[in-house]
C-alpha cells in the first residue's frame, strides 16, 4: 500500500503505542479505593468503635504556677486537747518596779501608849505618883486614880521621866513589880528650877504594872509642877511578842 493510505497507515501505527501509554499514566487507579475508579460501587457504612486504647506513661511536673490569691477565713475549729507541759524557758530580766500600792491594814494593830503630868505639888513619898494630866491613854493601859501602868500586851516597852525639881532634893525610882528598877537624884540649889529625869528600857507581861514613886522619906520630894512647869510620865509599847 504505497501513497496517502499506505502513509496515513503507517502514522497511526506509530503514534498507537504513545497514546495507549498515555492512557495508561493518566488513568492510573488510587491504590486506596477499594476498586479502581472506573469500577468503584456505593460507600460502606462505618466500622464499629474500636477498644480503649492503654494508658500512657504519667508526663513530667510542670514549673510551678504562681501564688493564688488568699481565700476567706474559714469557721474556727473546735478547741483542741491541752498539750504536754514544755520545758521551763530561760529566765528573762527583772521588770520595772510597779507603783506603790496602798497601804493595808493588819488583822490587830499592836498599841500601847500613855503620855501624863503632874497637876499636884509634892507627892506623897513611897507611894506611886499619881499624874492626873492626861496629854494621851487612847487604849486606857494607864491608870490615873492610882498612878500605874497596867501590861495589856506582853512585850518590849520604853519608859522614860521628865520632872522639875523645886523647893528640897529629889530622889525618885521606876518601879517594876514592887520592886525598884532604876532611880534618878537631883540636889536642889537655892533660888533655881532644876530637872531630873530618867528612861529605861523593860520587858513585861501581861499584868505587869509599872509606876513612878518618890523614894525614901519626905526630905526627898522636891518633884514640882505648876501652870509654866511640868513634871511629866511617859510608856509605849517598842513591839510585842508574837509568840
Amino acid at each position: 500500500m504505497r501513497g496517502p493510505a499506505g502513509f496515513l497507515l503507517c502514522l497511526l501505527l506509530l503514534m498507537a503505542p504513545h497514546c495507549t501509554e498515555v492512557a495508561t499514566q493518566e488513568v492510573q487507579p488510587d491504590p486506596k479505593m477499594p476498586c479502581a475508579n472506573w469500577m468503584g460501587g456505593a460507600p460502606g457504612y462505618p466500622g464499629h468503635n474500636g477498644l480503649p486504647g492503654r494508658d500512657g506513661k504519667d508526663g513530667k511536673d510542670g514549673q510551678k504556677g504562681e501564688k493564688g490569691e488568699e481565700g476567706l477565713q474559714g469557721p474556727k475549729g473546735d478547741q483542741g486537747e491541752i498539750g504536754v507541759l514544755g520545758r521551763e524557758g530561760p529566765r528573762g530580766f527583772p521588770g520595772s518596779p510597779g507603783q506603790k500600792g496602798e497601804k493595808g491594814e493588819g488583822a490587830f494593830v499592836y498599841r500601847s501608849a500613855f503620855s501624863v503630868g503632874l497637876t499636884e505639888r509634892a507627892p506623897h513619898p513611897n507611894v506611886p505618883i499619881r499624874f492626873s494630866k492626861i496629854f494621851y491613854n487612847e487604849q486606857s493601859h494607864y491608870d490615873a486614880s492610882t498612878g500605874k501602868f497596867l501590861c495589856n500586851i506582853p512585850g518590849m516597852y520604853y519608859f522614860a521621866y521628865h520632872l522639875t525639881v523645886y523647893l528640897t532634893d529629889v530622889k525618885v525610882s521606876l518601879y517594876k513589880k514592887d520592886k525598884a528598877v532604876i532611880f534618878t537624884y537631883d540636889q536642889f540649889q537655892k533660888n533655881n528650877v532644876d530637872q531630873a529625869s530618867g528612861s529605861v528600857l523593860l520587858h513585861l507581861s501581861a499584868g505587869d504594872e509599872v509606876w513612878l514613886q518618890v523614894y525614901g522619906e519626905g526630905d526627898n520630894n522636891g518633884v514640882y509642877a505648876d501652870n509654866i512647869n511640868d513634871s511629866t510620865f511617859m510608856g509605849f509599847l517598842l513591839y510585842p511578842d508574837l509568840d
